[in-house]
């Protein structure tokens, strides 16, 4: 082998070695991973079985009342209600996917802008579905995303449909309108065809 064959092998090597050793390399060589919304949500563990008394208050027939006593017997409980305790609303943030954190990810949603300047939109809460946070109550943490565009970005519309490229961070990050799971330096937002 030649030495000017030896010195271009070695110098295509060395380059190689230059060029993946930078973390911006990497991701320019690593696509993002196609994110839909269900995705972000981790799988429920499995329930235990119940057993049919399972929430069951013992009834005490003497305290029903009704024509025997005198006393009028009290409304019926609606249908599938029948001595059932009331639901109570769990105070624990909604679960995350911790594996996604550090990901690269392409994901579609909804602007819901958090600061701006005119039309252009420095942070934003990114959403599944039309309206969240503004027209309904929000969606549970795990389904919001707080975006971040460093370089800002013109909106047309909180209607319309955006895709968000960037590296996913598994943050809480509690903004006036609605807590958010999932935070996001995004690389590039740009209008979603077809919406």
């Amino acid at each position: 082998m030649g030495i000017w064959r030896r010195t271009t092998l070695l110098l295509t090597a060395l380059g190689a070695m230059i060029a993946l050793s930078s973390p911006n390399a990497l991701q320019a060589v690593e696509s993002p991973i196609e994110l839909q919304w269900h995705q972000l949500v981790p799988p429920a563990p499995p329930k235990p079985p119940r057993s049919f008394l399972a929430g069951r208050a013992p009834v005490d027939l003497g305290k029903l009342g009704g024509p025997d006593d005198g006393t009028p017997a009290p409304p019926p409980l609606p249908e599938g209600r029948w001595m059932s305790t009331p639901a109570r609303k769990d105070a624990m943030p909604a679960p995350v996917v911790e594996s996604l954190g550090g990901k690269r990810v392409h994901i579609g949603g909804y602007v819901v802008p958090l600061s701006f300047d005119a039309t252009r939109v420095t942070d934003f809460l990114l959403v599944p579905f039309v309206g969240a946070c503004i027209h309904v109550p929000p969606p549970p943490a795990n389904q919001i995303i707080y975006v971040k565009v460093d370089q800002g970005f013109d909106v047309q519309g909180t209607f319309d449909p955006v895709w968000v490229t960037g590296t996913l961070k598994v943050t809480p990050t509690f903004t006036g309108l609605a807590d958010a799971g999932y935070s996001l330096e995004a690389e590039k937002v740009e209008p979603r065809p077809g919406g």
